[in-house]
């Protein structure tokens, strides 16, 4: 035994453990990843997967459900008689998700991505004012959307398109009629803050039809909220007609 209180073999066997404590300590923390959050089932969840639901706000068509689970999908009916708050619009639309009660809201600095196949019948036609399909809005009435896809009649044709709504930054826009009346792929990613991002991915079958991705404000001043449905105005009637849109297999994911 040494003046110090250690022998030879317990110094050697410190050195020999100092090597693998060192590279314990300097192992990195997990990597980020996609992180799955909001699974709803329309069959067992219903619309309660949703922070709420705007059908006929206005009740301008009553005792008309417009927004419900049909089987494995959720369903939003629009008729040319129904009228929004606002008289010169239609919505039937649900917004915010929900995870076992647990509201999900979008925070600044947060990166979310929602993916869902969507069922666009050639009944729900483009227009060459505003039908949103989707949004991005803070809470709050009077507020202007972030970010929407839209059935955009433009060019003297139907197009469906994503932008960032201020100030006007064009994500993509493909051709709507190849995609409808049938099941694709969406895929929505948004980086939320004033230097925001937005990833937009359509996909028919095995074919992706557009992945397209630019920077934008996509924040205002509170939490963020999906928005699904249809909302559009009364402007362009030579396009409007009784309609609806199916949505299934909704997942949201965080980049935690």
């Amino acid at each position: 035994m040494s003046s110090g209180g250690f022998d030879r073999r317990t110094l050697l066997t410190t050195a020999l453990a100092l090597p693998a404590m060192a590279a314990l300590s300097a192992t990195p923390a997990h990597a980020a990843s996609w992180q799955l959050r909001w699974n709803p089932s329309p069959g067992s969840t219903g619309l309660k997967a949703f922070e709420g639901v705007e059908d006929d706000r206005a009740d301008s068509h009553p005792g008309v459900t417009h927004i419900y689970p049909q089987g494995e999908n959720y369903r939003f009916d629009m008729h040319t008689q129904d009228r929004d708050t606002s008289t010169d619009r239609q919505r039937q639309e649900v917004r915010g998700m929900r995870q076992n009660g647990t509201v999900l809201n979008w925070k600044n600095g947060e990166t979310w991505k929602v993916t869902y196949q969507m069922f666009i019948p050639s009944s729900l036609k483009a227009t060459t004012s505003f039908t949103h399909i989707f949004q991005t809005k803070m809470p709050g009435t009077g507020t202007s959307p972030l970010t929407v896809m839209s059935l955009r009649h433009t060019g003297g044709k139907q197009t469906i398109e994503f932008k960032i709504f201020e100030p006007e930054v064009l994500v993509g826009r493909v051709d709507l009629p190849p995609l409808q009346n049938k099941w694709i792929d969406v895929e929505i990613e948004q980086r939320i803050g004033n230097s925001g991002r937005v990833r937009w991915i359509l996909r028919d079958g095995g074919t992706t039809v557009i992945d397209a991705a630019k920077n934008g404000d996509t924040y205002l001043s509170d939490v963020i909220r999906p928005k699904w449905g249809i909302y559009r105005s009364l402007s362009d009637s030579a396009h409007l007609q009784n309609c609806h849109l199916l949505l299934r297999n909704l997942k949201g994911y965080q980049y935690v």
